[in-house]
């Protein structure tokens, strides 16, 4: 029997497995180069991103199965564990976590053509194409963004 997926918003405590989650997801690209620790991703998410960011995690009989965060504009960051992909946790988390924002920006590598189909058949728009000097995994991006009117 498939499990209930609960989204709830993020806390400190959720700063180990959040990080987990990024870097497992990160992992799965073989194309991704690996530029932090376990240690300075956990440093990551507990001083910046669950600090400055709005997260919201998507969970299911207490596993962590991904994360959004949000801060302004822009989505910083979305996460899901590998094999948990495919089953609408991330449109559920993109569409909670942007609901009540006009515009929205992220970044995206080049590379990662599933999360770009992901984005695009969400509304996002494609706005600037970026050689990798801008980020630091020296890797060519992509910042989308999607306007849309807020009901």
């Amino acid at each position: 029997m498939p499990r209930e997926i609960v989204l709830r918003p993020g806390r400190q405590a959720d700063a180990d497995e959040i990080a987990r989650v990024m870097r497992s997801a990160l992992s799965s690209f073989d194309w991704m180069p690996v530029v932090h620790t376990p240690e300075e991703d956990r440093a990551f998410i507990r001083g910046h991103v669950l600090q400055h960011q709005k997260v919201t995690i998507a969970e299911a009989g207490g596993e962590t199965l991904g994360f959004i965060a949000v801060e302004g504009e822009w989505v910083e960051q979305l996460y899901l564990k590998p094999g948990w992909t495919g089953r609408g946790i991330g449109s559920r988390l993109l569409g909670h976590a942007t609901a009540a924002m006009p515009v929205v920006k992220l970044h995206c590598f080049q590379a990662n053509s599933r999360a770009r189909r992901f984005y695009e058949r969400h509304g996002f728009v494609a706005e600037v194409f970026g050689d990798g000097s801008g980020n630091e995994e020296k890797l060519p991006d992509i910042r989308y963004i999607r306007y849309r009117a807020v009901r």
